[in-house]
């Protein structure tokens, strides 16, 4: 809405102001929300997404592969003659295991008695068997496996009960050679 024209005394030119800008800003605010909203609805499909590589990679496959690295450490403890220590405990108990014996399975789908342990989702140690307690959330199954007369080789692999989301349920393995030597 403007008003009789002014003139600039300088230039000589003629100006036109508005006598009202009240529902300017109004508008702009809308459009402003309006336009960050739609950007942070496209947005939260990337953040779910985020959540979940994050909670599977970052905190559950680095969990699998501690717990792999943490039962790999007890059963490289162990003398390479041993054929009695129960690491299904820990620390291993002297008799009533497996010790180094070779056998066992890697495979977390299939495991053998006294070559698997469960742990809860803390962590805490919850014992040894084919069958899985209710409260497990973390699974060690482990082989020994002889190379040569003088060489064992221990793989350890741990996975978790479920993943978040529809993703693969992470799993670690880390495998080790033991030599009579030691």
């Amino acid at each position: 809405m403007a008003h009789a024209p002014d003139r600039d005394p300088q230039l000589g030119a003629q100006l036109i102001s508005l006598k009202s800008e009240r529902g300017t800003t109004l508008i702009e605010t809308l459009i402003a929300v309006s336009l960050l909203l739609v950007v942070t609805v496209g947005l939260l499909g990337m953040a779910a997404l985020a959540t979940v590589y994050t909670e599977n990679h970052g905190h559950l496959e680095a969990r699998t592969t501690e717990y792999a690295q943490d039962k790999m450490e007890q059963l490289l403890t162990l003398v390479y003659t041993d054929s009695a220590s129960n690491t299904v405990f820990f620390p291993a108990v002297p008799t009533g295991g497996t010790g180094m014996t070779v056998g066992g399975s890697a495979d977390t789908a299939a495991p053998v008695n006294g070559y698997v342990d469960w742990l809860s989702r803390e962590g805490d140690l919850l014992g040894g068997g084919t069958t899985a307690p209710s409260e497990w959330f973390y699974q060690r199954v482990w082989q020994v496996s002889a190379l040569t007369a003088n060489v064992k080789q221990i793989t350890v692999t741990a996975t978790v009960k479920s993943a978040v989301g529809n993703a693969l349920v992470p799993k670690s393995s880390v495998a080790a050679l033991k030599s009579s030597r030691f």
